[in-house]
């Protein structure tokens, strides 16, 4: 399905970037850490001690952000269910979800999407159900139109 692929390419283009962010941050930390141990004293110490906390943030910040790009790699735009799962886009009368990873809302074509993770309050929510079921998020109550 064109629109699946299309949500679905947005989001793995989201998640190669994050990916790259960090891969670029890890790298400029490195070379911080390599210039300060060139010219190393006592004062930079703690600098350094910085610069290693952040490298370990980064390098975690990768790790999650992979481990999104894999989650990415299970959807398949071509396979269909009746009920709301990882790759489901959910249409209600106001909104329209594409469960996958979270990203928030995103323009299409002229078209609002929220494109959301399973594990998230909205996805749990949303998972399982059919057309026409309701639910309540935040206030406000939605009935599923459509599950492609």
């Amino acid at each position: 399905m064109k629109l699946k692929s299309q949500l679905l390419e947005i989001c793995q283009q989201h998640a190669d970037k994050r990916i790259r962010g960090y891969k670029n941050e890890i790298e400029l930390i490195k070379e911080s850490i390599e210039s300060n141990d060139k010219v190393s004293s006592e004062e930079d110490e703690s600098g350094n001690s910085k610069l290693l906390d952040d490298l370990e943030k980064n390098m975690n910040y990768l790790n999650e952000a992979q481990k999104t790009r894999e989650q990415l790699q299970l959807i398949r735009p071509n396979l269909f269910s009746d009920s709301a799962v990882l790759g489901s886009v959910v249409k209600t009368e106001t909104r329209v979800f594409f469960i996958a990873i979270s990203i928030g809302k995103i323009e299409l074509e002229g078209n609002d999407y929220y494109i959301i993770s399973l594990a998230s309050p909205i996805g749990q929510l949303l998972k399982q159900k059919k057309k026409g079921d309701g639910f309540e998020f935040n206030g406000e109550h939605y009935i599923i139109t459509e599950v492609l």
